[in-house]
């Protein structure tokens, strides 16, 4: 049985952040912008960011954005967030005693600030959902949707001192070409092309809130958003699951037949699944062994020789040449922005 631990080494596309990056340029002065990428390690050129992300770089642009902006949501709605916005939400979801109040309070919350987009609770039999309603026209901002739902999921997770089940989570705007990094955030299906952008729960696994202390509340704020953005849960694809067996396993010996039996299903079976993800075992073992290799140059504590050989490659010039098709950049250009 493949344990539930959140993903080692997990990154997303580049693409997955443009809109973020396009929203952000748009509050900045030339200079401020390139010294907020320099500083977060995130390389952006011919308007377009390149290579992968990772979540320590999203936490730290993140972190500077929200400050030297001015705005928590920074320009990904059309009213700016004002400072300590975050704060007093947690302030108030902090005292209600469910969690179905705390999606109450989280709603009404917003409702005051969002000019764009108003939340509703649609409150069904077994399940209630948290849905974004357009107040106008405007084309869905796709990395402001998918944040300000993972904040509910993450508040709601913080809460219940656990990561709360998600039955579904739809956005109201087309499927992008990344739509395999949703997979990081949500611990649930995802779809596009939908009504309205909304996360839904079932009532089950809303249950009382346990107590958070301002001390927990501030290692919230001081942390965000490096607790809740990407997901803990590996058994929502089969992707993940197998990436998970990979992470626990000698993964440049694993094979797809051991993973297969790890997974209580035959080669075929799990061949077919892994196609209906949109992926192969030899691509999530390829994917695996970027992210360990882009998270031993940040962390800086092997020579690229060494790292070379440890993911799995004959030369330091092979690894060169997969590195920066991965990434726009050479190992050591990539080091360098990220030690800085």
């Amino acid at each position: 049985m493949i344990s539930d631990q959140k993903p080692s080494f997990s990154t997303v596309s580049s693409s997955f952040i443009l809109d973020w990056l396009v929203a952000l340029q748009a509050l900045c002065e030339p200079d401020q912008f390139a010294s907020l990428l320099a500083r977060s390690g995130i390389s952006y050129g011919d308007n377009a960011p390149l290579g992968r992300v990772t979540l320590e770089q999203i936490v730290r642009l993140y972190q500077l954005a929200a400050v030297e902006t001015g705005d928590e949501m920074m320009g990904l709605w059309s009213r700016p967030i004002r400072p300590r916005a975050l704060q007093h939400l947690l302030t108030s979801v902090r005292e209600s005693t469910s969690l179905s109040s705390a999606l109450y309070r989280f709603s009404t919350f917003w409702n005051l600030l969002l000019d764009d987009y108003r939340f509703e609770l649609v409150d069904a039999e077994d399940t209630i959902a948290l849905r974004l309603v357009p107040r106008s026209d405007a084309l869905a901002q796709r990395f402001g949707h998918m944040l300000i739902l993972k904040l509910a999921h993450g508040i709601l997770s913080w809460l219940a001192r656990r990561e709360v089940a998600v039955e579904r989570v739809d956005f109201a705007f087309e499927r992008p070409s990344f739509e395999e990094d949703y997979a990081v955030i949500f611990p649930a299906p995802v779809t596009f092309d939908a009504n309205s952008t909304s996360i839904r729960f079932a009532k089950a696994s809303l249950g009382p809130v346990n107590a958070r202390s301002t001390d927990d509340l501030d290692r919230f704020l001081e942390n965000a958003p490096r607790d809740w953005v990407f997901t803990h849960s590996q058994e929502h694809t089969q992707s993940l699951r197998v990436r998970a067996y990979l992470n626990q396993s000698s993964w440049q010996d694993a094979h797809l037949a051991g993973a297969a039996k790890a997974l209580g299903m035959t080669p075929r079976t799990l061949i077919r699944k892994l196609d209906a993800d949109g992926t192969s075992f030899q691509a999530i073992k390829d994917g695996l062994r970027r992210d360990i290799a882009i998270r031993r140059l940040q962390i800086g504590d092997a020579s690229i020789e060494v790292i070379a050989q440890d993911v799995g490659f004959s030369s330091a010039a092979s690894f060169h040449k997969a590195f920066h098709r991965w990434t726009g950049a050479t190992p050591s250009s990539y080091r360098q922005r990220a030690l800085l």
